[in-house]
């Protein structure tokens, strides 16, 4: 029986290569990749992704390679997306505390997340978050992915997260202690010389953020305190690093190896990487 990979998509655009990496890794290893969107809208690539003439301004150059524009085009213009699963009708709302009957509320609440999503997610080894811009919007503060998360981290399974993605990570908290789940683990994920100084963007609108509205890198460093710590590698061409049971790419070029030590610590138990 192959394995199963929960994959985690923003529907205010992906960064193609960073599905594209992870996927082609599950793909050689056959294992089987179910695609979940926070309201089950079929997700889409960014399109500078998918450019190989994109010129990244911080870095000053392309970050699309020729192959890798050709195949994220392929996948994004494929079937595979079509049809994500719903996360919104895996998990409910946590009620406000002004609602009326709050505490059969939130119990029920609570019986859903216990029993209800921990039976949904058994048949899963790992959860992958993938990132882009477009998590900055959907993904990153949204309760139900922090549930997802922390439903995974209760059943001992591999969680993997990109670029933005990692957010979701350092977001994911238990409601009554408040801290990280990051706390003490060693990750990367986006850093503070990649951030764009204008031009941040999402599909489904024409709003120009600017800059991004958070700076990943300070609230990764701040998450991981005071006995872990964030990797920027920032000067080397890839940043992954694995602190079990996370996986945790830097951006775009990370992609490919994020998947490959994702596809090690399932089929060889890696525990420790990168740092």
């Amino acid at each position: 029986m192959s394995r199963k990979i929960l994959t985690v998509l923003s529907e205010y655009g992906y960064w193609g290569e960073e599905l594209l990496g992870p996927l082609t890794r599950f793909d050689e290893q056959g294992y089987e990749v179910t695609f979940l969107t926070p309201r089950g809208g079929r997700p889409l690539a960014l399109p500078p992704s998918l450019d190989a003439g994109f010129i990244d301004p911080p870095l000053g150059r392309s970050v699309v390679s020729e192959d890798v524009a050709k195949a994220a085009i392929a996948l994004d213009q494929s079937d595979r997306l079509d049809h994500p699963e719903d996360l919104s009708s895996w998990i409910p709302e946590r009620p406000y505390t002004s609602d009326d009957n709050y505490l059969r509320a939130l119990e029920s609440y609570n019986r859903e997340i216990g029993d209800h999503l921990d039976e949904r997610i058994a048949c899963y080894e790992a959860l992958l978050i993938v990132g882009g811009s477009g998590p900055i919007v959907d993904l990153a503060n949204n309760g139900r992915v922090h549930d997802l998360i922390l439903a995974f981290l209760r059943s001992g399974k591999v969680i993997g997260a990109e670029c933005y993605g990692v957010a979701c990570l350092a977001f994911a908290r238990d409601w009554e202690s408040r801290e990280s789940i990051i706390k003490n683990k060693h990750v990367t994920g986006h850093c503070k010389e990649y951030d764009y100084k204008d031009g941040t963007g999402f599909l489904t609108t024409d709003f120009n953020m600017g800059p991004p509205p958070y700076p990943l890198e300070y609230i990764l460093r701040d998450a991981t305190a005071p006995g872990g710590r964030y990797h920027g590698n920032f000067g080397k061409e890839i940043s992954v690093v694995v602190d079990h049971p996370f996986v945790t790419g830097r951006s775009t070029a990370d992609s490919f190896r994020t998947g490959e030590k994702m596809v090690e610590v399932l089929e060889r138990g890696l525990r420790r990487y990168g740092w």
